[in-house]
C-alpha cells in the first residue's frame, strides 16, 4: 500500500464557478490518522457566499488581533480550494491511539473525498458503532453551533453557573425564526430540553411543511409579532416569546424576532447578515421593551463558560439529539442526497433556479 495518495476537493474557482483540485497527500506521519469521506453536508447559507461572492472575507480582511474586519484587504480570494465542514468519515490508517481504523468519526475538513488529521490539533468524535454515519455530518461543527445557541439562552438567564443545556429552554415558550437546517435543529433541541411552547417562522411553504411533520407548529409570519403575542400572554402586556432564536439570514428576520418577545426577552442571533440592515428598527421594540440580542456562533461559547462548555461537550450534546431523533431527521431533513463528482452541476443549477431543498449531502462514491 503506497503512503502516498490523491486528494480530490471541491472549491470555487470564481463566482458562480465550483472546480475539483486535485493535491497528494504526504505519508502518514506519527499521531496522525487518515481517512476516507462517507458523507459531507453542504451548508447552504455559508457556502453561497463565497459561490456568489459575497462572504465579507472577500471584500476585507480579518484582524484577528483587534477582531474587526480591514477594508481594502482581504482574507480570501479565488479560487477557494476548500468548502464546507460537515464530515463523516471512515479512518483506514491511523499512526495515534485516538482512534482505530475502522472506525467512523466526526469532522470538519471540507468537501474533500479523504483527510489526513493531526489528532493533537484537529477537532473529532469518534461516532459509536451503532450510529448512522449519515448523521454524523452534524456532530462536529453544525450539531454544536445550535447547541451553542441553546447555551447562550441558558447563560442569558443564569450566567456563567449553566450546568444543563436546557436551562434556557426549559418549560419556556420559544420561537424560531427560520426552518432550514439551523432552525430545525435548533427546534430539536428546544423540544428535547422540554421548551413549554416552541413555534417555527418560515415563509416557505415547503420548510414549514417540514417543520409541521416533525411535530412543531409552524406560520409564515409572527405578522408584526401578533400571532405569537396572542398565542402567549404572561398577564396585561407581558406577552410573547420568552426567547426568539433567529436563524435566518434577513435583517427583516431579526426585527420581526424582536417584535415577537415579551418584555426584557432576548433573541439568540445565528443568522449570517451579508448587506445592511435597512428593516432593523432599534428604535421601535429594541427599545421601548428593553429587548436584548446575543450573537451565537460555534467560535465563542458565553464569556466564563469555555472551560465547561467545550466544543467536545456541545458535540456529545449534539450526538444525544441526533441519536433521540434520528428517524426524524433524516426523514424530513435530509432532502438531497448528491454524488460528490455531481456536486458542481447541482449546485450551480441550485443557484440559478433556489428549488426546495433542507439538507443536501455530498456522498463519495467509494467511500461507504
Amino acid at each position: 500500500m503506497s503512503d502516498v495518495r490523491t486528494i480530490r476537493s471541491l472549491g470555487v474557482k470564481s463566482p458562480g464557478q465550483l472546480y475539483f483540485f486535485s493535491y497528494d497527500e504526504a505519508p502518514l506521519d506519527h499521531g496522525h490518522f487518515r481517512v476516507d469521506t462517507l458523507f459531507s453536508g453542504f451548508s447552504a447559507g455559508t457556502e453561497l457566499t463565497f459561490i456568489k461572492g459575497s462572504n465579507p472575507y472577500l471584500s476585507a480582511r480579518w484582524d484577528d488581533r483587534y477582531g474587526v474586519f480591514t477594508k481594502g484587504e482581504v482574507s480570501a480570494q479565488y479560487p477557494i480550494p476548500f468548502l464546507g465542514y460537515m464530515e463523516a468519515a471512515r479512518v483506514t490508517r491511523s499512526h495515534t491511539p485516538a482512534v482505530r481504523e475502522g472506525d467512523v468519526v466526526a469532522m470538519a475538513y471540507g468537501h474533500k473525498t479523504g483527510h489526513t488529521a493531526d489528532a493533537s490539533q484537529e477537532f473529532f468524535l469518534p461516532l459509536p458503532p451503532d450510529f448512522d454515519p449519515l448523521l454524523g455530518i452534524y456532530v462536529a461543527q453544525m450539531g454544536p453551533i445550535c447547541a451553542n445557541a441553546v447555551l447562550h439562552a441558558a447563560a442569558d438567564l443564569v450566567g456563567t453557573d449553566v450546568r444543563d443545556l436546557g436551562e434556557g429552554v426549559r418549560r419556556l415558550n420559544v420561537v424560531v425564526m427560520g426552518a432550514g437546517v439551523v432552525g430545525l435543529l435548533v427546534a430539536l433541541f428546544c423540544r428535547h430540553f422540554d421548551a413549554a411552547d416552541v413555534l417555527v417562522v418560515d415563509p416557505s411553504p415547503h420548510r414549514r411543511s417540514k417543520a409541521e411533520s416533525m411535530g412543531f407548529s409552524a406560520v409564515d409570519e409572527c405578522n408584526g409579532g401578533y400571532v405569537v403575542k396572542e398565542r402567549w400572554s404572561h398577564g396585561g402586556a407581558d406577552r410573547g416569546a420568552d426567547v426568539v432564536f433567529q436563524c435566518r439570514a434577513s435583517a427583516a428576520s431579526l426585527h420581526e424576532s424582536l417584535r415577537a418577545l415579551r418584555p426584557q426577552g432576548t433573541v439568540i442571533d445565528l443568522a449570517f447578515y451579508q448587506g445592511g440592515a435597512e428593516h432593523l428598527r432599534l428604535g421601535e421594540e429594541f427599545h421601548h421593551n428593553g429587548l436584548a440580542i446575543r450573537c451565537a456562533q460555534i467560535g465563542r461559547v458565553p464569556r466564563g463558560l469555555s472551560f465547561t462548555w467545550t466544543r467536545q461537550r456541545l458535540a456529545r450534546e449534539a450526538l444525544a439529539l441526533l441519536k433521540a431523533e434520528g428517524d426524524v431527521i433524516r426523514k424530513y431533513m435530509i432532502s438531497d442526497m448528491v454524488p460528490l463528482e455531481a456536486a458542481p452541476a447541482f449546485v450551480a443549477d441550485l443557484v440559478q433556479h433556489r428549488h426546495d431543498f433542507v439538507q443536501i449531502v455530498f456522498q463519495v462514491a467509494d467511500g461507504v
